[in-house]
């Protein structure tokens, strides 16, 4: 069968297409998956670059969906046939998160989804939406359940209440279109007018050109009369987040989940005290809570954004056309059936 292998050290060229070895029959608890799609994070960016260290040899990709083509014994929640969508923190199924259950990440710290089949226990995986496909349903383990747990699992949204979301990436899509779902209004944030344009289509009600308003955050202000914002999805990190707690309400939320640009810098501590400002690092999620998502998006008409899709062997393209941050919402692979 055919997978993605990361070999040497550093760079998109270590992405190298192999011919691996097909799984043995599911044993006790265990299901065979075809996969047949997968979407791209940053995390995966990052795995790919050799900024997240990992064994060498490791196939990449966190997100993944498929077919049960076959289910040991003892599995009665999936049968043959089922569409199934991978979890990103595979051990994490319900409750708070301890250190054992993040410890594991398919395609960090174990071998992920860029191949065509995969045997592993049935709790890495939930059923797919009733209505998606499987690029659309690979999209959901990281990106969806990121901005699904911000706002709605760990939030908590309420309607009327008002999302600010930074970029037009997958996450902030997704918690655009959940925030609308859910009875918010919502504010984007873009450098380009032609994704505030997109964004608006899907019923953003306020975008934001931070180019044309470098203090983006005078213009959140002006439109919530000065009130400040309920939820920032904050995806930039150190340069952003000052404004990111300028333009939140007294009491506000901000969803710190992302570090575009960089890993660390100073934070206007005054600002977040004086604004009493709830300030919290989300990484991904549970499984219950993608249990969660997925019935609320079988019980309402939402799909997700997915601007481009590459087949498996363009993988090095896609990573590319990612890093050029042309994309709007998500980059979707295909693998063959």
């Amino acid at each position: 069968m055919k997978a993605i292998r990361l070999k040497g050290s550093g760079g998109l060229e270590r992405l190298t297409m192999v011919e691996a070895q097909e799984p043995g029959p599911p044993q006790q608890g265990e299901i065979l998956v075809r996969l047949l799609a997968n979407s791209l994070n940053y995390h995966d960016y990052l795995v790919a670059l050799g900024k997240i260290r990992t064994a060498e040899g490791l196939i990449p990709l966190s997100d993944g969906a498929g077919i049960v083509e076959s289910v040991g014994k003892g599995v009665t929640e999936f049968a043959v046939g089922d569409h199934v969508v991978s979890c990103f923190f595979p051990e994490w199924q319900n409750g708070e998160p301890v250190p054992s259950a993040v410890a594991k990440v398919p395609g960090d710290s174990s071998d992920g989804y860029a191949q065509e089949k995969v045997v592993r226990p049935a709790h890495w995986f939930t059923r797919a939406p009733k209505n998606y496909n499987h690029a659309e349903a690979a999209t959901l383990p990281t990106a969806a359940l990121t901005a699904w747990r911000a706002l709605v699992s760990d939030g908590p949204l309420k309607a009327g209440e008002t999302v600010l979301t930074l970029g037009t990436g997958g996450v902030s899509i997704f918690a655009l279109q959940f925030a609308k779902m859910m009875g918010a209004v919502t504010i984007v944030t873009s450098s380009s007018d032609e994704k505030l344009a997109r964004a608006r289509t899907l019923s953003a009600d306020h975008t934001i050109n931070y180019k044309t308003y470098p203090n983006w955050s005078d213009q959140v202000l002006e439109l919530t009369r000065g009130r400040g914002v309920d939820h920032v999805i904050e995806v930039g990190g150190p340069d952003t987040l000052p404004q990111s707690i300028r333009a939140s309400r007294i009491g506000g939320h901000i969803e710190y989940i992302g570090v575009l640009t960089g890993f660390s810098g100073p934070i206007p501590t005054v600002e977040l005290l004086a604004r009493q400002v709830r300030l919290q690092g989300i990484q991904v999620g549970s499984r219950q809570q993608q249990i969660e998502m997925i019935r609320a998006l079988d019980a309402n008409d939402v799909k997700p954004a997915i601007d481009k899709t590459f087949p498996l062997k363009n993988l090095f393209e896609a990573f590319q056309y990612e890093a050029a941050g042309a994309h709007f919402g998500k980059i979707c692979i295909e693998i063959a059936g």
